[in-house]
Formats: structure tokens, C-alpha cells, sequence
């Protein structure tokens, strides 16, 4: 075999096993949006109190995705994309594992937190990997395929779940298929980057190269921006979907689980779209921009629902998956605003950021609701956040087939300067 041919079956084997990851990182992270109703109800959580109780186990598992992209993007700088896809894929696999012997929300919570600090590491490590083994011109059909791939995790989780009717079979399952996946990690290889800077003195995975410069930390807070809106669709709008359900007065009881599976199948074909839309315009701001319009439009046609019918909930939830299908877009744009010395962190961080919104969010969502009602506070939402994220959107640069052999520093021109060129 030639070294060609080795290096085109290694990158192969990298994007597959990227994917797989992903797919289990999904399967895990939307798995308690599915279970909801019935884990919180058998641990004894009335009705009434079903909503805060479970936004307060959600919350804490964003809390652990922020402080865990934090930890897994500076050790991915400083130590290797591939020793953070090891560690991270080990804890939330065996937390989610644990998640299925909880019998009070306190430790359904605290668990919920640990699963999504180890959470926090598989996306951003695959992408960064992915982005930087793969040609300028060809990293966004990876990164597409990693996403593509990966959504369909949230399908498996509902199917298991409605086919086991078990909660807690649920997550002994999803902490199975991580260990399994642990074996397959063993054949993959560190980013050529990476490597090319591991024995430089060179600041790595340094979070004062972006809190520390205005430039960057204004870029960084951009790239949050422009994700927000579509943990909004699946934490808020979906998630609670039986709530809104009864204020659509829908004229059967709507169920999560049936809304993140085909919101998740949306978001797929939606990756997919975005990521051949963006290779044939050559630009990712355009596409995310065309994705951020329809997203405002499926939700309004969404809130705007009455009488909503479990039918035509399972096709507004495609429309708004497919409309929010932007997500490997956004992580791409996320990784190539940023040298290699900290882009493990960028793009670790960053998603765990947006998904650690929702925190956020959710506390503006339910003053809204306190103030006025549930619909009121979602129309105010959506038109808070995508007004956010256009402007965001705006304010960065193009970088579709920019080169990312580069670091960042003190000393650096407006592009970085080239790791060959580093001393």
C-alpha cells in the first residue's frame, strides 16, 4: 500500500470512529430529555413539580458540559486531542451507567453533572482532529459527516427507550456502547498539528490567549452567539414539549421523546445540507445565515400551532431540527477562527458554552413565563436570541479554506503566524 493510500485510510478510519463517537456522545446527552416524565415520576416527583425538577436536572448537567469543556479543551492543547477522547468517553460512560441506580433527584442531578463533564470532550477533540488531519478544502465534508452520523444517536436513545420502556436500561445502555466504543479508539492517531508543536515552546491550551485579548475573547463570545439558538429549540421548545402541547391545546398528549428523536433526524439531514451548501458557496456564513432565518420561521410556525396534533408535531420537529442543522457548520467556524495551540480548547469549549446557555437562558425563559405565559416567553426568547446571533454572525470573518497551520500569541499578525515559522 502506498503512503498515500495509508494516509487516505488512516483519515478515513479517523472521521468513522470521530462520528461513532459523536453518536454516543448524542445518545447520552438528549437521553434525559427523553426519560424525563417517566424517571422523575418514579422517583417520586409529582406532576406539578415536574417542570422545575427536571429543568433543575438538565441545569446541572449544562453546568458540568461548561466546567468539563473548560478541563477537556486545555488538556486536549497541552496534552493531545486523542488522551482527551479517552478520558472523556470513560467518565461519561460510567456515570450514565450509575444514572440508572438513582432513586432521588439530588443524585439524579449530581450524576446528571458528572456525566456532562465527560461529555464535554468528545465533540470538540473529534472535530479538532478531524479539522486538522483533513485538507483546507475537504475538513468541512468531515465534520459534516461526524455530525450527520452523530445526530442519529438521539434516534437509538428513543428507540431503546420505547422498545425497553425502561429508563434505567436506557442509560446502562448508553454507558455500554461508550466502553465499547473505548476499544475502538485504540487504532486512532494524534493530529500531525498537534504533534508539530507538543515539544515547542509555545503557550498551549493558555485560556489568556483569549480572556487575555480583546480581539480573541470578542471573536470567542461571537462563535457562542451564533450556537445559541438551537440548544434553545432542543432544551426549551422540545424538552418541554408536553407543556406546550397542553397550551396548543394539542388533541393528544404530546411525547419529548417522539420530538428529540425527529428534531434530531432534522438536525442530520440538516448538518448535511449545511455542510454541502457550504462547500458549494464556499462559505459558512452564508449557509449559517440562511440556517438562522429558517430557524425563526419553524419556530414561529411551531408556537403558532393550536389544536397541534401529534402528526403534525413529528413534522414541525423535523422542520425545526432541519432548520437548526447547523451545528457541525458552527463547531467548524468555531475551530478555524483559532490557532492550533488553543483550538482544542476553542473548540471544546465553545459548543459546551452553547449548550451550557440553556442555564441561562432557561432563567430568562422562566421570568418571561412568570411575567407573561409559556408561548409569550418562547416568542420573546427566539427573537432575543436570533437577533444575538445574526449580529454575532455578522461580526466574523469568512474562513472557509483557511489554512490552520498556525499558532496564536502575543506576537502575531491578524492571521497567526505559521508553526513552521515558530521558534
Amino acid at each position: 500500500m502506498t503512503k498515500t493510500a495509508s494516509s487516505q485510510k488512516n483519515v478515513i478510519f479517523l472521521v468513522v470512529v470521530a462520528a461513532l463517537g459523536y453518536f454516543v456522545d448524542i445518545y447520552d446527552l438528549v437521553l434525559f430529555s427523553i426519560v424525563r416524565v417517566q424517571s422523575l415520576k418514579d422517583i417520586g416527583i409529582a406532576e406539578e413539580h415536574m417542570r422545575i425538577q427536571g429543568q433543575y436536572v438538565l441545569n446541572m448537567q449544562m453546568a458540568g458540559l461548561l466546567i468539563g469543556g473548560i478541563l477537556w479543551g486545555i488538556m486536549g492543547d497541552k496534552l493531545g486531542r486523542i488522551k482527551v477522547l479517552f478520558g472523556s468517553i470513560l467518565l461519561y460512560s460510567l456515570a450514565n451507567i450509575a444514572n440508572g441506580f438513582v432513586t432521588d433527584v439530588d443524585s439524579y442531578a449530581y450524576i446528571r453533572f458528572i456525566a456532562g463533564v465527560g461529555l464535554a470532550g468528545e465533540l470538540g477533540a473529534g472535530i479538532t482532529l478531524v479539522s486538522e488531519t483533513m485538507s483546507k478544502e475537504n475538513r468541512g465534508y468531515g465534520t459534516m459527516i461526524v455530525a450527520g452520523v452523530g445526530l442519529f444517536g438521539a434516534v437509538l436513545a428513543n428507540f431503546v427507550y420505547e422498545w425497553t420502556g425502561s429508563w434505567q436500561t436506557s442509560y446502562f445502555v448508553g454507558g455500554g456502547l461508550g466502553l465499547v466504543l473505548l476499544f475502538l479508539r485504540v487504532g486512532t492517531y494524534e493530529s500531525g498539528m498537534f504533534n508539530e508543536v507538543a515539544n515547542k515552546n509555545i503557550s498551549k491550551g493558555n485560556v489568556m490567549l483569549i480572556l487575555g485579548n480583546r480581539k480573541n475573547l470578542i471573536k470567542y463570545l461571537y462563535c457562542i452567539l451564533i450556537g445559541a439558538p438551537l440548544w434553545f429549540v432542543v432544551g426549551i421548545l422540545v424538552t418541554l414539549s408536553p407543556e406546550f402541547g397542553k397550551e396548543l391545546g394539542a388533541t393528544q398528549p404530546i411525547k419529548a421523546g417522539t420530538g428529540i428523536m425527529y428534531t434530531y433526524i432534522g438536525i442530520a439531514v440538516g448538518d448535511i445540507v449545511a455542510g454541502l451548501l457550504a462547500q458549494i458557496t464556499k462559505s459558512r456564513k452564508i449557509t449559517m445565515f440562511i440556517f438562522h432565518i429558517l430557524s425563526v420561521i419553524s419556530i414561529i410556525a411551531y408556537l403558532g400551532s393550536e389544536g397541534i396534533s401529534p402528526e403534525r408535531f413529528t413534522w414541525l420537529c423535523l422542520f425545526m431540527g432541519f432548520a437548526v442543522g447547523y451545528w457541525a457548520t458552527f463547531v467548524t467556524i468555531a475551530s478555524e477562527q483559532f490557532g492550533t495551540n488553543i483550538r482544542a480548547t476553542v473548540t471544546t469549549t465553545v459548543p459546551n458554552f452553547v449548550r451550557g446557555a440553556l442555564i441561562p437562558i432557561t432563567i430568562l425563559f422562566n421570568f418571561f413565563v412568570g411575567q407573561y405565559n409559556l408561548l409569550t416567553a418562547a416568542y420573546l426568547m427566539t427573537g432575543i436570541l436570533a437577533a444575538l446571533g445574526l449580529f454575532a454572525l455578522s461580526q466574523l470573518k469568512e474562513t472557509f479554506g483557511k489554512d490552520l497551520d498556525y499558532v496564536e500569541g502575543e506576537d502575531v499578525p491578524e492571521e497567526g503566524t505559521l508553526v513552521s515559522e515558530k521558534n
